[in-house]
């Protein structure tokens, strides 16, 4: 509803001048973040033109920030907000406003973010602004453009407003799904261990007024019993570029009814590093493919997750063929379908691995409050996908500074030591163990990494984020 009434208030034209190709779309999974915007391709050249994509003023010029090298925000009268990243440099009357700032920052490598006041810039749709480069965290020369609704800094998906300037009739392709057996509670094809199944290659063909579909059953009956959650592998796609992209839409029904669906649009940026949570982050770092959870942890608040009351998990308590089917869509309405059987059978579900006996209680719902010899840790709530036990064991550190602390959490899901990425900021305290010159020269070490850190009465204190990691204070390099 809000980007309908975005759209109908406001003309957007796009940025380049040239036919748009994506190297990137909106919400694709990423470790720790969504990506926030689309990539358009610069045909691997710096110095193309970039335009404003609709009118309204310069609010912002920023460089050596958030990864996005040169960058400008333009804001908009219909309370969005569009940002251009990676730019080589800008147009020229923005050079002379910030141009003087521009020469310190290189001077002294510091970034810079300078604020212009309303009406100072004024901008009209296709007015240039700047030119593209490859600034920042870009592998290659690119326009990373965002749009985001002005008063929250929520992401939006450019698309919605660009989509008329790209073309494409290619349907998502599924690749397999993954069976995640409850601990405890559920079994799938004989074992309570989580599994990996492939979809076959499909054909699509083109439906009159309703885009490509793309149609795949899979003839083998799977078997289930009890409470199982699935997730999917996919990628979309869009002709003349070898790129893949992460899915618009996908929903997950049974025997007809949806349990789950997702809408990848307006993600608040707080809620980024919830893509962990979604997408199987253990599975992502072992073999850097994301399966995304067609079922929500307790902790996971993304607003673009729908659920039926059960979370998505499918319970298998009766007799029957289940019939399953994935549902996936392209914001042009191209689509894939995706159905297989799953036959109820009455089976011995085995006990939950048990985890392990001592250790640390951490809730998703509740602060959590961890203290031992020469170190504490505060937890805030809604900052775990689950509840957590965590082990933590100190040993001797070779500098004398303090122990090294190590932690290793598990949780129900996942009674081994698994990846534990927070979805907030939590505060780390480790006594020092000697006397030094000068505190300020002392940080935390995050697996032998500094992050920081600031002294107070013999205790360094920083925010972390990461619970499988070892920390010990050490000395700023």
């Amino acid at each position: 509803m809000l980007t309908a009434l975005l759209l109908a208030a406001l003309t957007y034209c796009s940025p380049v001048n040239f036919p748009i190709s994506l190297a990137g779309n909106f919400g694709e999974p990423r470790p720790n973040h969504f990506h926030g915007g689309i990539d358009v391709r610069t045909e691997l050249a710096v110095g193309k033109p970039i335009f404003s994509v609709a009118d309204g003023y310069v609010e912002r010029v920023t460089v050596g920030m958030y990864g996005f090298g040169n960058a400008v925000y333009v804001r908009h009268p219909n309370g969005t907000t569009s940002v251009y990243c990676h730019l080589k440099s800008f147009a020229p009357y923005l050079n002379r406003l910030v141009g003087h700032r521009l020469q310190l920052a290189r001077q002294y490598a510091d970034p810079i973010d300078v604020h212009l006041r309303p009406g100072q810039y004024p901008v009209a749709a296709g007015q240039l602004i700047a030119v593209s480069g490859n600034t920042g965290s870009s592998v290659a020369p690119h326009l990373h453009l965002e749009i985001h609704d002005t008063r929250t800094w929520a992401m939006m998906d450019p698309l919605d407003f660009l989509k008329q300037y790209l073309h494409d009739t290619t349907p998502p392709e599924a690749h397999a799904f993954k069976a995640y057996p409850m601990p405890g509670e559920g079994i799938f094809c004989g074992s309570s261990q989580n599994q990996v199944f492939g979809f076959p290659t499909a054909d699509f063909s083109s439906v009159a007024g309703e885009g490509s579909v793309r149609r795949a059953s899979l003839g083998r009956v799977f078997t289930a019993w009890g409470r199982v959650g699935f997730g999917i592998w996919a990628d979309d796609y869009m002709e003349d570029t070898y790129h893949h992209y992460g899915i618009r839409r996908t929903e997950l029904t049974v025997d007809g009814e949806t349990v789950f669906y997702s809408d990848v649009d307006n993600i608040p940026t707080e809620h980024n590093r919830m893509v962990n949570s979604w997408g199987d982050y253990d599975h992502w770092r072992r073999h850097r493919t994301w399966y995304m959870k067609s079922f929500a942890d307790p902790g996971n608040r993304l607003r673009i997750l729908h659920t039926d009351d059960n979370r998505g998990i499918v319970c298998f308590d009766e007799e029957c063929d289940y019939h399953l089917a994935y549902l996936l869509q392209d914001i042009y309405g191209n689509r894939a379908e995706y159905s297989f059987v799953v036959r109820g059978e009455r089976q011995h579900i085995p006990s939950s691995p048990r985890q392990p006996q001592r250790g640390f209680a951490l809730r998703w719902n509740g602060v959590s409050h961890l203290q031992m010899p020469g170190m504490q840790l505060v937890v805030p709530p809604q900052s775990l996908a689950d509840d957590v036990l965590l082990q933590v064991t100190a040993t001797t550190a070779t500098n004398g500074l303090s122990p090294a602390f190590t932690f290793v959490a598990s949780s129900a899901c996942a009674p081994a030591s698994t990846p534990c990425p927070l979805f907030s900021w939590a505060q780390l305290s480790i006594r020092v163990s000697r006397r030094v010159a000068d505190p300020s020269q002392l940080c935390i070490l995050c697996n032998g990494q500094p992050i920081g850190g600031t002294y107070r009465d013999g205790w360094l204190t920083a925010p972390v984020r990461e619970l499988d990691a070892t920390y010990q204070v050490g000395i700023m390099p």
